[in-house]
């Protein structure tokens, strides 16, 4: 039997939980795994290195590849090097045992971020490296040295034994700009643009449009390919707005994802962030049509805790063309975190179905 060709979008936490979940359907699935992933990012050591050495962000990149990485212990070290945080030494004085160290890293969701926990030290001493995380310094030198970003993340994947590909979802970083409405509590019905990802991802506001800049920026083309093979393309979890939607904004790719003969899967969200309060459940659904009417969704799996009355989910995703699946996807703990070995075990029946 041939491999299932799956494209999973998004960036950041929600499409590493999406690729672990992946990896947990390899025994009963043969799948072939890519990730595509935004390159908006302009906060944190991301943000730093996109601001004085131009090039991709690579934050949302490395976490796809550490998701990805291959699972014998010498790859697992080097997903826990790539992880690895640098913690601000005090001027003069060697540190050791910085926060994020270690192999627990490459699988600690707390630890995965790309703010700068800790840039500070305890005597007030900073320093260059303070707040980055090693493999985004190694992406970004491998950029350098092979001049694509595409040949730099296969030789990382290499690195990493990882068991699937990442490609960025364009070759140039974008903006992200959103008009958002009561950014000013004093002024609720005011409506103001907002620039940045980190800035539209921590709005207070409730987020009225989105767009990039540029406005098309040329889509990866070995992105373009893996959706035109692909079986399944997945959308979501993830940050709606900084990291689902963008790549519907992408023109090239948005024609690839409503031409393809893939089938659509839609992940919904645990929770809303920041970016989406104030939008439902079903209010995701219609966002994507919003963004791209064209689109047809074939499923979309939630959570039935986190969905409530199953009756607004179900009308929206019905409005797309799609069927709602109920699984239980979250950590028994309660708080808004996938379970990549649930999840993985909700989508084993879904991607292994045939038409």
């Amino acid at each position: 039997m041939t491999a299932r060709r799956v494209v999973a979008f998004g960036g950041g936490h929600g499409l590493s939980a999406s690729l672990r979940a992946l990896r947990h359907c390899a025994p009963e699935l043969d799948l072939d795994i890519t990730a595509v992933v935004t390159v908006g990012d302009d906060g944190g050591s991301s943000g730093r290195l996109r601001a004085e050495r131009g090039g991709l962000p690579p934050g949302d990149l490395r976490q796809a590849l550490v998701a990805l990485a291959g699972d014998h212990p010498a790859t697992r070290r080097s997903a826990g090097l790539f992880q690895h945080r640098f913690a601000a030494a005090p001027v003069g004085v060697p540190r050791t045992g910085a926060t994020g160290s270690g192999p627990a890293a490459a699988d600690d969701p707390d630890r995965r971020g790309d703010g700068l926990r800790g840039t500070d030290g305890a005597s007030g001493g900073t320093d260059g490296l303070a707040g980055h995380a090693v493999g985004n310094l190694v992406l970004c030198g491998l950029m350098e040295l092979l001049g694509d970003p595409v040949a730099a993340l296969e030789h990382a994947g290499a690195m990493l034994g990882a068991v699937g590909r990442v490609l960025p979802m364009s070759r140039q970083p974008v903006g992200i700009e959103a008009r958002v409405r009561g950014v000013d509590p004093t002024a609720p019905d005011e409506v103001r643009t907002v620039r940045g990802q980190h800035q539209v991802a921590v709005t207070t506001g409730r987020v009225e449009s989105l767009r990039l800049t540029p406005a098309a920026p040329a889509a990866c083309a070995e992105a373009i390919e893996a959706i035109m093979a692909a079986d399944w393309l997945i959308f979501g979890p993830g940050s709606w707005y900084t990291s689902v939607l963008p790549h519907l904004l992408v023109p090239q790719l948005a024609d690839a994802i409503v031409s393809t003969s893939a089938r659509r899967l839609v992940t919904l969200n645990l929770a809303a962030e920041k970016e989406t309060l104030g939008l439902s459940v079903a209010d995701h659904l219609a966002a994507l049509h919003w963004y791209l009417a064209e689109l047809k969704v074939d499923l979309v799996l939630a959570d039935a805790r986190a969905v409530g009355d199953p009756e607004p989910v179900e009308r929206a995703a019905e409005s797309l063309g799609a069927r709602l699946v109920l699984a239980p996807v979250a950590v028994v703990d309660g708080t808004p975190r996938h379970d990549p070995a649930a999840l993985g075990a909700a989508l084993v029946p879904v991607l292994g179905a045939d038409r």
